[in-house]
Order: C-alpha cells, then structure tokens, then sequence
C-alpha cells in the first residue's frame, strides 16, 4: 500500500475485522478448510466449527475435535500451512463465489482520507489468506498489512490487538491506547477484544450479532452496516478526537 509522506504524523490506528465486516467468503473459506483438513490427517472433513469471531489457531483444533481426531501440538502448524496453500488455490474463486460486505470499500477509502491515520485489520485469520480476502475485492490497497493482528499468532483477540498497537508504535513511534486505536467489527467477540484489549469499539450489524446484542456487550458506536461511508470517518473521528489523546 501508498504510506502516507514521511511529514505526516500518524496517531489514530483503526483495526478492521475482516470475515462479515468486509467481506464474506464463508464458501471458498469452508472448501480450504476440508482440503487442509484432509491433507494433514488423510480424512474427509465431515463437520467445520463456526467461527464466531474465533482465530484460526483455535477453529484448528476444535474442528479436529468434533471430527474425532486427538489433537496433537504438531497438527497445528501442518493445518496452518495446509489452510494457506489451500486457499492460495481457491483465490481465483473469491470474488466470484464470495461478496464485498455493503459499503465496505467505501468506508476503507474514506477513513483512509481522515487526518493522522492508518488502517489494519484484527483478524483471527492468518495472514496470508487475509492478504488474499482483500485484494480479491481490492481493498488491500487501504490498508498496512505489517502492522496488523492474525490468526496463526496463537493469541486471543485481545492480544493481538495490543500486538497490533506495538507494532504501530514501533513503526510510527506513536503510542496507541484506547484513547487512539478504534476496532470495527461485527461481532460481540470482537466488542470484548477491544473492552479488554484497549480500544474503542465501532460495532457493524453485518454479521451474526445483532445491534443489540453489540450495544449490550459494550461498543462504544453501533452501525447497521458500512453503507454509509460519511457515518463511518465521523464514528472514527468522534473516537479518536485530539482532545482524548492529549492524555496518551
């Protein structure tokens, strides 16, 4: 991606979810799970968990489970690597049989515009396939990769986001809080990542937690989806206004 010139100061990070905030590729994502599934213990894939906002690192071992194979520490880096080489495959398959979430590019582009910042995503994805999940739709460009929390980092969500604020600070030299990170997000999981993990919270209703139920678990900013690109940069702003940073 374009980094912003050398002169500008950067100090509002937003940290965007990906699977149901910005895209949906739930079928290709399924059919790289059996692949890899089957290449690492020679089996059918019979039953895929949900992700519910959950990690890679912790579908792995939960899928293996509820298909009866004994987890084993060794099974999860073969997964890893089988599930990016299997989705490397499928990713002519993703803007095809996949759909960019309503408003998403918009709202990538328009946050992108606002003073000071810079995007990434929070995802319990691994980072390759996250990778491949935006440039199918090309909103990659919208967003520094390198700074960004993922799956196969073995963490809960809220690690990852104070993972993603020290690698912000180490490339940008700006102490990121509360008080200047913003996660988006559609589900209640990711809510508790940033209430513990210390951000604000911009909740969207795009995926299986309903607005109440994002109200109810604590975001700061409930929207029904991104198709309203002006109400996004003004949530991200209101969030991360100079005043409440003086503090940090």
């Amino acid at each position: 991606m374009d980094h912003p010139p050398q002169e500008a100061a950067i100090n509002r990070l937003v940290l965007w979810n990906v699977d149901l905030t910005l895209v949906d590729v739930a079928i290709v994502t399924r059919d790289a799970y059996a692949e890899a599934f089957r290449l690492v213990t020679g089996r059918p894939l019979v039953k895929l968990v949900p992700p519910l906002g959950r990690p890679d690192s912790e579908i792995v071992f939960e899928t293996l489970a509820v298909n009866g194979v004994q987890a084993e520490d060794a099974h999860l880096p073969k997964f890893l690597a089988a599930l990016a080489m299997a989705f490397a495959d499928r990713r002519g398959r993703l803007a095809k049989e996949g759909r960019m979430m309503s408003g998403a590019k918009d709202a990538l582009k328009s946050v992108s515009k606002l003073d000071g910042v810079v995007q990434t995503v929070l995802t319990g994805t691994i980072k390759s396939n996250a990778v491949h999940k935006l440039r199918a739709f090309k909103l990659d460009k919208y967003v520094d990769f390198e700074l960004g929390g993922y799956g196969e980092e073995v963490y809960p969500k809220a690690t990852l986001l104070q993972v993603a604020q020290s690698r912000a600070k180490q490339r940008l030299g700006t102490p990121f809080t509360a008080a200047n990170t913003v996660v988006i997000g559609d589900s209640t999981r990711d809510v508790q990542a940033a209430k513990i993990g210390g951000a604000a919270m911009i909740g969207v209703a795009s995926g299986r937690s309903t607005v109440a139920e994002l109200r109810e678990a604590g975001a700061d900013l409930v929207l029904p989806d991104l198709s309203n690109a002006s109400e996004v940069v003004a949530a991200v702003a209101g969030l991360t206004s100079p005043m409440d940073r003086k503090a940090g």
